[in-house]
């Protein structure tokens, strides 16, 4: 990451005739906002000295503690590529404070910063992710709105012209390698019209600045190309749904702490105890790293989802891989995660479930080496592998009684997101979907 001062933005501003500056921050569920700002006030702002009415945003605050600050992260100023044509925009990711300057409690951002805090207490200096995200390209109609229909037929790793997506996704790498991103991958996922671009792993919060940019960008590419970008998590049925999967290293200094040549599968113990916490906490964090309603719809058998609390260094099925890399790159990938994911709350809550596992020195099961999914349930029984919550109402369940990743969330977060996953849940309980009506209508 380039590092900025004051001096150099405001250099950059000038040279580049930059018109407008985007002060962007995340919500608890994860929504990008943004206060746009003239050029008038960009001194104001990297002063720290811009205020917005926190009540307006949800899980924030109330109307009578409304003040809120935005502290821009000075390494985060990039240029929006595609605005050039009418006047650049360019962008800062801000934590939130409180009027005194200390962290607001309701700031994802922030609240991850206090997780690693906890992290570099234990003598670990980085927690990196490389993350996965895959999304669907639909057609849009005549009004600009999304349709279900898909813009081609092609499945994994297909090349035009099956996979009408291609261009699309050429010109989102190409806006994302501008922004000074280091794409590692870009190909057609197994379902027709879904798309997978991968990324270089970065420690956890520019990991997860990088992740909703990366969402900023593939949205409004799409829409140029005629086409809606959604990162929901299983918007067509009978069809693979979209992940995130994570993929997770600890550093002490340049080490990778997870690599240990002369043990088994050269995973160190270290390795072994953080793999061993993400399982012990999997059914709590669920609901934090697969959030919605719809989340539980992927995490299904059959549609290559894990849904098994169970790791492996060869197979794909269980909720943990072991991916062949060693050296610096020994990492432990959680193939649960979906793109609808809080990014800032997912890492929150996946760091505090390992570095539990290493407190307590924790060690995992005997890996399972078999496809899961074939198996009855008294083979899982005899296996020990338990199933991830089968839905959101589950997974908060799991959540309330787990105090580790409340604590990782804080009283703030946990209390405001389980309130809006509650009415979420509650609004889907209440409904009548099509399917009730298709079975039931003629019938009764």
């Amino acid at each position: 990451m380039v590092k900025y001062t004051k001096e150099d933005i405001k250099q950059i501003v000038k040279d580049e005739g930059v018109k407008y500056i985007r002060l962007q921050f995340t919500d608890i569920l994860g929504t990008i906002k943004n206060v746009e700002i003239p050029l008038s006030q960009l001194d104001k702002a990297l002063d720290d000295k811009m205020m917005f009415d926190g009540s307006s945003i949800e899980g924030f605050v109330r109307i009578e503690e409304s003040d809120m600050y935005l502290k821009p992260d000075l390494d985060t100023f990039v240029i929006f590529p595609w605005t050039a044509e009418k006047g650049k925009v360019a962008r800062l990711i801000c934590d939130i404070t409180n009027p005194d300057g200390t962290p607001f409690a309701g700031d994802p951002r922030a609240n991850l910063k206090r997780v690693l805090a906890n992290m570099e207490e234990l003598g670990f200096t980085s927690f990196n992710l490389g993350p996965e995200p895959e999304f669907f390209l639909f057609k849009l109609d005549e009004k600009g709105e999304p349709t279900l229909e898909l813009n081609d037929d092609g499945g994994y790793f297909d090349l035009a012209p099956t996979d009408l997506g291609e261009n699309c996704r050429r010109d989102i790498v190409l806006e994302l390698e501008e922004m000074g991103f280091e794409i590692e991958a870009s190909h057609h996922e197994v379902a027709p019209g879904q798309h997978e671009i991968d990324f270089k792993y970065a420690n956890a919060v520019e990991a997860c600045d990088n992740i909703q940019t990366f969402k900023l960008v593939v949205k409004t590419i799409a829409r140029k190309h005629g086409l809606h970008a959604t990162f929901m998590p299983k918007p067509l049925f009978g069809v693979n749904g979209s992940g995130m999967h994570a993929n997770l290293s600890l550093f002490s200094g340049d080490k990778n702490v997870f690599f240990d040549e002369e043990a088994e599968l050269q995973l160190s113990d270290t390795a072994r105890s953080f793999m061993a916490g993400i399982m012990k906490h999997a059914k709590a964090f669920t609901a934090v790293t697969n959030p919605l309603v719809n989340s539980y719809k992927r995490l299904v058998p059959g549609y290559e989802a894990p849904c098994y609390i169970a790791w492996s260094a060869r197979n794909r099925s269980p909720l943990i891989r072991i991916p062949a890399s060693r050296g610096l790159s020994t990492r432990v990938e959680l193939r649960s995660v979906d793109p609808s994911a809080n990014p800032y709350l997912a890492l929150a809550v996946l760091l505090e479930a390992g570095l539990d596992g290493i407190r307590n020195g924790l060690t995992p099961p005997a890996p399972v080496d078999r496809n899961i999914y074939v198996m009855n349930s008294a083979e899982l029984k005899e296996n020990g592998i338990e199933s991830l919550p089968g839905s959101l109402l589950e997974a908060l369940s799991y959540l309330e009684q787990d105090e580790v990743i409340k604590s990782a969330l804080g009283e703030h977060i946990y209390s405001n997101f389980k309130e809006a996953k509650e009415i979420e849940y509650d609004m889907f309980r209440t409904a009548v979907h099509p399917w009730e009506r298709d079975q039931y209508l003629k019938m009764y």
